[in-house]
C-alpha cells in the first residue's frame, strides 16, 4: 500500500523556494517590472528575455521593482548588469526598492554603484 507524506520532498521545497513572480504591465511610457521571489540561475532567464521584450518597445521608463525579491544569485546579478549597461545610453531603466538583502549583496558584490538605484 502506498501512503503519500503531507509534507514535500525536498526537491519539491527546493522548487517552491527558488519561485519567482514576474508581474509587467506598461502605463503610458512606464513599464513596471514588479519581481518577487528570488532570481536564479533557474529563473534568471525568464528576467532577461522579460527585460529585453521591454527594451524592443518604444517605452520611455523601464522601472524594474526590486522590492519584492529576497535573493539574487550571481546569474540575477549579470542580468541587471546587462540590462543596465544596454540602457546606458538612454537612461531610462531604474532599479527601485532593492530589499535590504538584495542591497546588501549588490554593495558586497562592488555593483551598487553600477546599477540605476531609484533614490
Amino acid at each position: 500500500m502506498h501512503v503519500e507524506s503531507p509534507i514535500p520532498v525536498r526537491a519539491e521545497q527546493i522548487v517552491r523556494l527558488a519561485q519567482l513572480s514576474i508581474v509587467s504591465e506598461r502605463e503610458g511610457d512606464l513599464h513596471v517590472l514588479g519581481l518577487t521571489g528570488e532570481i536564479d540561475l533557474a529563473n534568471a532567464g525568464d528576467v532577461e528575455a522579460e527585460l529585453r521584450r521591454i527594451e524592443a518597445t518604444d517605452v520611455e521608463v523601464i522601472l524594474v521593482d526590486l522590492s519584492g525579491v529576497s535573493f539574487i544569485d550571481s546569474t540575477g546579478l549579470k542580468v541587471l548588469i546587462g540590462a543596465a549597461a544596454r540602457a546606458r545610453d538612454t537612461g531610462r531603466l531604474l532599479l527601485e526598492r532593492p530589499s535590504a538583502a538584495v542591497l546588501r549583496l549588490l554593495q558586497i558584490a562592488g555593483v551598487a554603484d553600477l546599477l540605476p538605484l531609484a533614490a
